[in-house]
């Protein structure tokens, strides 16, 4: 007679069903997460983040206002620090801006380049073309895109940080100044330094940010005088290099 093996039922389920097992790994970072954004280096911009993770998957909406009108502003997911966001008191070398080296260490590295189409991946951090235009100062932002396993760790731990960046310090209506950029000292410190900052926390019951998504094609006056966006956690090389490259072509055509 043959004897009969009895094959426990949660096996039979993992076979069956595979999925079941993804269900645990992702539910550390799974659901919904909030970032109320602080101004920094004097730029006046506030604002509201909201994230909604499922698996590899982030729907992302940001509303922000205060700042520079019809001018480009890179933002990002930083990761991998302390999980909080500096105060214009960490200006370190007394030059009179929170430089992006300078926040680093509390918001850390770039993990999501926050861009309007394309790739979203650090490499992006100079997208000048594919970051969100400020039109009339504000910008709504809306967009869905996978993220890699760092950025969906950093938020399971709490040090997701969103992060945007360009500044007009001295209110000539555009990226300059004689302080160089700590990223590219061939680039203005308005055109990298940090605006705004928040903590991307566990959300509680409220409202999301509501509007569609700002395709980066709003009032562009002038931008070809602007610097090109250069974000990190240290200094950029190839691709600082690159974006530039890029910006300064763009430049070019538009003059034509």
């Amino acid at each position: 007679m043959r004897k009969a093996f009895a094959i426990p039922s949660v096996a039979v389920a993992a076979a069956a069903f595979p999925l079941l097992t993804m269900t645990a790994a992702s539910a550390a970072h799974d659901g919904s997460y909030q970032a109320q954004l602080g101004a920094l280096n004097g730029s006046g911009a506030s604002g509201t983040g909201m994230v909604t993770l499922e698996g590899n998957s982030a729907t992302v909406m940001i509303e922000a206002q205060g700042l520079l009108p019809g001018s480009p502003h890179a933002q990002h997911f930083h990761i991998g620090a302390q999980g909080s966001c500096p105060t214009d008191a960490d200006d370190a070398d007394g030059d009179g801006f929170v430089s992006v080296t300078e926040g680093a260490g509390y918001y850390g590295a770039i993990g999501t380049s926050l861009t309007t189409e394309g790739d979203t991946s650090p490499d992006s951090g100079l997208a000048v073309d594919r970051f969100p235009t400020a039109a009339g100062g504000s910008i709504s932002y809306e967009r869905t895109f996978d993220i890699p396993e760092d950025v969906q760790q950093a938020f399971a731990a709490g040090t997701a940080v969103l992060v945007l960046h360009g500044v007009d310090k001295d209110g000539s209506g555009q990226y300059d100044g004689d302080i160089a950029s700590d990223l590219d000292p061939s680039l203005p410190m308005e055109a990298t330094a940090p605006a705004a900052c928040g903590p991307l926390a566990r959300a509680q019951m409220g409202t999301a940010p509501s509007g569609g998504a700002d395709t980066g094609a709003g009032a562009t006056s002038g931008i070809e005088q602007q610097a090109a966006i250069g974000v990190g956690a240290v200094a950029l090389s190839g691709a600082a290099a690159a974006g530039a490259v890029a910006y300064r072509r763009r430049s070019a055509a538009d003059q034509a």
